[in-house]
Order: structure tokens, then C-alpha cells, then sequence
């Protein structure tokens, strides 16, 4: 029962703290918790705006999840783990953290027993260690909820007090900084190089809405219906991401996102023209899926090209991060529209996260 009560705690954490924080690394938490939901609903979660049933569906999925690793960590472990103190608890919680995002990300998920490549291929493994992390620094609470009620030792009863003083302090400092962010006041600007920073922000931008463009097509012509879900999955995803950019736009330099010029979408790499994509849009039917694969595929290894540029630059360390994922994520959706799964969705997820683009 004491492991249980801690799963509730810990997954609701780790909810909470994921909920307030994705933005301000560049993520779009609903888009998140729906492709957390085609886990297990498959297809039937994703849309081109994440419904409210998919992301309730992802969030219960995602505490489910933590909720059961708890129950390992103190219920299946419990002979070495349940009379433990508070700071060995948490040394502990540290490799478990590893532990249990990787068996989710290389295992649980692509392979046995869900075989659903989507989580793996659109989010890099550092989503999820962040995200079991939140919930496992409330593992120590276990040392006083073991007990009956007034019997806990003090030194446990005041370590614990601490550590949930400093939960809802954590908590109420992230609901305050998420909360400014959607009032436009992000924390500052942090990058060395404005005009290459401003300059990546403006042509992802541009780029993103071209992509959008054309998987808005795809959603409404593809005949292979997972190939119409996985297009509304780009437009939501890459829909989120330019809010994303448009909002740190907005707070860092306190002024209008200027267009891009034609020149300068010429000049970027995998952007199509606008011959292009009236070929796309116009293909028969019969046609319509592998032209579609193709320019998009096109159109995602330059954006990949882009983001990679920006991981490797001195830029601010949100767009360095949101870049990083958004290189992972597009690569992982070119895997996806040529059906990659099981052990190869595992091995290209590895690859497309570690690997080097900027050629």
C-alpha cells in the first residue's frame, strides 16, 4: 500500500512538472501526451490538434506507467529497497531513472509488448530520463509513507517534510515561469549570437509552415490511412513548434517575426517550390503516397540539416535543445513513412539521435 500511495505521488509529479515545464525546452506537452497515448490506443490518438481525449488518454498512460515502475522499485525490489533511508533511496532512484526510461524507450515500447515505433522515433531518449527523473526524486517519500501513521523515526519525518516543501516549492516556481510564458515573458534571451539565433528562428518558421502545408494535403489525399495519421502528426507537431518559436520571438526580442524572403526560402535546404508542391498536390490518386514520401522526405532531411546546425552552434540553450529533438523527431518520421519497425525503429532511433547532420 505504501508503494502504491508513492506511485500515485510520484507519476502526479512527474505529470505536474512535464505539464509546466516541455514548453520552456520546446516541446508542445500536447502533442507530447497524445503520441505518449498512440502507445497504446495506436492511430485512434492522433489528430492534426491533439483532442482532449488523446491527451487525458496519454496522461493516464503516462502515470499508469510510472505508477507500475514504483511498484517494482518498492513492491517486486521491496526485500532490498523498503527499509532503506531517504538519501540512499534517491541514490538508488538515479540509475533506476536510466533503467526504466531506457527499457521503456528500447524495449517496452518498439518491441515487446506494445511494438509501436512512433514514441521512439519521434521522441529522443532524453524526453523520457527527464521525465521519469521528475518522478523518481519523489521516491524518498517512501521512508516515512512505509509507516503507520506517528510511528515514522523524526529524522525521516524531517527529511521528508523537507523534500515536500521543496516539491511544491519546485512546483509553484514552474507554474509561476510557465504561466509568464503564456503572458509572452519567457526568461530571457541566453544565446551569444542574436543574428544567427533570430535568423534559425525565421527560417525553421518558414520551413515548418511549408511542411505544414503539405501534410495538411496528405492528411485529406493519402490513401494509406497510417500515412494520413502520421501527416496529422507533422502538422501538430510542427504547429506547436512554430507557437513555440513565435511566442520566444515575441518575448526575446520584443518586436514582429519578420517573413522570410523568397531568396531565402530558395536558399533553404529540402524546401520545396512552388512548382513542386503543385506537383504533390495535384498527383492522381494512385500516385499521390509515394510522391508525397518522397518530397517530404526531401523537405524533412533539410530541416534536419537546419536544426543540426543550430545543436552544434553557440545559440541560446532552448533553441540548441528544441533543435535536437526536432532533428530526432523529423528523421524518426522519415523512418516511420517508409515503415520502419521493431529492431530497426530501435537502431534508427539511436542513430538519428547521436548522429551528425550538418553536411
Amino acid at each position: 500500500m505504501a508503494a502504491a500511495a508513492l506511485g500515485l505521488i510520484s507519476s502526479t509529479f512527474s505529470t505536474i512538472v512535464s505539464q509546466l515545464f516541455a514548453a520552456r525546452i520546446g516541446r508542445d506537452a500536447a502533442v507530447d501526451w497524445m503520441t505518449v497515448a498512440a502507445i497504446p490506443a495506436r492511430d485512434w490518438a492522433i489528430s492534426s490538434e491533439p483532442s482532449w481525449s488523446a491527451i487525458l488518454a496519454g496522461i493516464a498512460f503516462h502515470q499508469w506507467a510510472d505508477f507500475s515502475w514504483a511498484l517494482v522499485f518498492f513492491g517486486v525490489l521491496g526485500r532490498w529497497t523498503a527499509d532503506l533511508r531517504p538519501t540512499m533511496i534517491l541514490l538508488l532512484a538515479l540509475p533506476w531513472t536510466a533503467f526504466s526510461s531506457g527499457m521503456e524507450w528500447f524495449v517496452l515500447v518498439p518491441l515487446f509488448p506494445f511494438w509501436q515505433p512512433l514514441f521512439t522515433l519521434q521522441q529522443p531518449y532524453w524526453i523520457g530520463l527527464l521525465v521519469h527523473g521528475s518522478s523518481a526524486v519523489m521516491y524518498p517519500l517512501f521512508a516515512r509513507l512505509r509507516w503507520r501513521r506517528r510511528t515514522a523515526p523524526a529524522r525521516d519525518v524531517r527529511f521528508t517534510n523537507m523534500w515536500i516543501t521543496g516539491a511544491l516549492a519546485v512546483i509553484a516556481l514552474l507554474g509561476a515561469v510557465a504561466l509568464f510564458g503564456n503572458h509572452g515573458y519567457e526568461p530571457p534571451w541566453m544565446g551569444r549570437d542574436r543574428d544567427q539565433d533570430q535568423a534559425y528562428i525565421r527560417h525553421m518558421t518558414a520551413h515548418h509552415a511549408q511542411g505544414i502545408e503539405l501534410a495538411r494535403t496528405a492528411a485529406e489525399r493519402a490513401q494509406d490511412p497510417h500515412l494520413r495519421k502520421l501527416a496529422m502528426l507533422m502538422v501538430a507537431s510542427q504547429t506547436g513548434e512554430n507557437q513555440i518559436f513565435e511566442n520566444w520571438w515575441l518575448s526575446w526580442f520584443d518586436t514582429e517575426m519578420p517573413d522570410c524572403s523568397n531568396e531565402e526560402r530558395a536558399a533553404m535546404p529540402g524546401f520545396l517550390t512552388p512548382a513542386e508542391m503543385r506537383q504533390v498536390k495535384t498527383a492522381p490518386p494512385d500516385q499521390f503516397d509515394m510522391m508525397f514520401v518522397e518530397a517530404m522526405s526531401r523537405h524533412h532531411r533539410g530541416a534536419v540539416r537546419m536544426a543540426d546546425r543550430m545543436w552544434h552552434s553557440r545559440g541560446d540553450p532552448r533553441l540548441r535543445i528544441m533543435a535536437h529533438a526536432i532533428r530526432h523527431e523529423q528523421q524518426g518520421e522519415i523512418a516511420l513513412m517508409h515503415g520502419t519497425s521493431g529492431f530497426a525503429a530501435v537502431t534508427t532511433g539511436v542513430r538519428n539521435m547521436l548522429g551528425d547532420n550538418v553536411n
